[in-house]
């Protein structure tokens, strides 16, 4: 059985992550369900970045040590990830006893052979990014990224000699095509590393919650702690050896944000380079959740948390919107007023409408009962052609990760199978060419299985709903390579509404006073 192993970045366990932060996990989660499907042994893995001085900030501010703190938040987003159907198989904490252990002995390996050493730093940094600040712009104006304002710093500090693998790092990048993906993010990694890597400072001195090194003044900073966790939750030894390390490693995507691409790109491989670890297949440098058309923050304040949407949506209306709305390369917009739009045109009108009312007309016209047959005449829609060859091109869009146009894919064959309906004019059916009657139902019912087969990487909740409603359990991508699997005189169950249709006045007023 082939592996997979699938990683996203780990949600900063300051505040409670949004719509934006939680995009990425359900992304993920829509590759890894695919991926199991088709047979693979997959290895997911998401987790919280637990130190750092936003979390002693919060945990004062509340009274409560930066552990319990955390332990609070981390707690909270697994509740949000068990809410939105999220499938994971390792969970890690940075604040994890192996973790920690691990890290130890990353930075203890690094000194030891001479990629990190100590010395003194100097310049602006912002509270907000936790980072100093490079850009002339942003110094010159005084305020960072985030808008905060720059304080000027000097610490002594260890710094990682990023210079030293910049060479063989460029290679890398050149040789390996699918090393950075999309292809544009490659282009922006490649320019900045055409100029000469300054050393990264991987220590502070002005922190407290973080992991120690064996300098008791310095505890390690996130370019080795947070990115360490790709491997760490693997239970490593001190050799950086376990069983599944040895099985699942390299990842075969980490899937993070675009922003925090220079991290992942050159940051983690230099440490990888730099332990003798093979580096990750694909770094994925997926686009953002606008709000309104603007980056969703938590330091902006425009934020719309995952919990408050589901107060008013099923989880898979959430699901299929980030999924089908923010595309492979370019940000997506999120405001509710285009959540419900989208939920009453794909989930209701096409997908809901299509398998109410074909289970509806087979209840009414044959008894919930539908014979194995096929129509004769010939249509200006061939849905059994358009079906069978769905899966090539879903499964093609998937292992591009064009996640979003794998699921419009699919959307397709669905509008397509309205459509159908439209053009067979059932109803007269039934009594102008019965057994026409009969192939047209057997051909729009086995379209819908099939569909919902796929939907199950997107939203499995529905694609259960669906397979329970339609009474079948071919539901395995197996079951993807014939038309016909659903047997003569095959017997429905009851239709039920698998998506409400809002009306948008109403359900705005509903989420407003609910915010008030």
């Amino acid at each position: 059985m082939k592996k997979f192993y699938i990683t996203t970045s780990i949600a900063y366990a300051s505040k409670m992550p949004h719509v934006g932060n939680d995009y990425e996990v359900v992304l993920a989660d829509a590759i890894a369900r695919f991926k199991r499907l088709e047979g693979y042994d997959v290895y997911f893995q998401t987790g919280t970045d637990e130190h750092g001085l936003k979390i002693e900030t919060e945990s004062k501010k509340e009274g409560i040590t930066p552990q319990q703190h955390v332990d609070i938040i981390s707690n909270k987003i697994k509740e949000v990830y068990k809410a939105l159907d999220i499938s994971y198989d390792k969970f890690v904490r940075t604040t994890d006893e192996e973790h920690v252990k691990v890290v130890k002995n990353v930075f203890k390996k690094l000194y030891d052979q001479g990629d990190i050493f100590k010395g003194k730093y100097s310049g602006y940094y912002s509270v907000a990014e936790e980072a100093y600040i490079f850009d002339k712009d942003q110094i010159e104006s005084g305020f960072g990224p985030s808008g905060d304002k720059l304080i000027w710093m000097e610490e002594e500090t260890y710094f990682l000699d990023l210079k030293k693998y910049q060479k063989r790092l460029i290679k890398h990048i050149e040789d390996n095509p699918l090393f950075i993906q999309p292809e544009a993010r490659k282009n922006e990694m490649l320019n900045f590393l055409k100029e000469p890597l300054r050393d990264l400072s991987v220590t502070r001195t002005t922190l407290d919650w973080g992991i120690e090194t064996f300098d008791k003044d310095h505890v390690i900073y996130v370019w080795i702690d947070a990115l360490t966790n790709y491997i760490s939750g693997f239970g490593l030894d001190e050799n950086f050896q376990s069983e599944n390390m040895s099985h699942y490693w390299p990842a075969d995507i980490h899937l993070i944000g675009k922003d925090i691409l220079r991290f992942h790109v050159v940051y983690w491989p230099v440490v990888l380079m730099a332990l003798g670890i093979e580096l990750p297949k694909t770094i994925f440098g997926h686009p953002w959740i606008l709000f309104d058309k603007v980056k969703m923050s938590k330091s902006v304040g425009n934020t719309v948390y995952t919990e408050d949407v589901l107060k008013h949506f099923k989880k898979d209306v959430l699901r299929y919107y980030v999924l089908h709305e923010i595309p492979y390369a370019q940000d997506g917009n999120f405001t509710y007023e285009l959540l419900i739009s989208v939920n009453n045109s794909d989930l209701a009108n096409t997908l809901g409408n299509l398998v109410n009312r074909t289970i509806g007309m087979a209840n009414k016209y044959r008894g919930g009962v539908i014979k194995k047959a096929f129509t004769k005449e010939t249509y200006e829609i061939n849905l059994r052609e358009e079906a069978l060859a769905l899966y090539k091109r879903v499964k093609e869009k998937m292992d591009e990760y064009k996640v979003s146009d794998a699921l419009e894919e699919i959307m397709k064959v669905l509008r397509l199978g309205n459509k159908f309906i439209d053009v067979t004019e059932p109803w007269k059916l039934r009594a102008e060419n019965p057994d026409e009657l009969d192939g047209v139902l057997y051909e729009i019912i086995e379209t819908i299985r099939i569909c919902a087969v796929l939907l199950q990487a997107f939203i499995p909740e529905t694609s259960a709903q669906i397979f329970k409603q339609i009474n079948t359990d071919k539901t395995s991508f197996l079951d993807l390579t014939e038309f016909g699997l659903i047997p003569n005189n095959h017997k429905l169950n009851k239709a039920e509404v698998l998506f409400e249709r809002f009306d948008l006045e109403k359900k705005m007023k509903e989420i407003l006073g609910d915010e008030d």
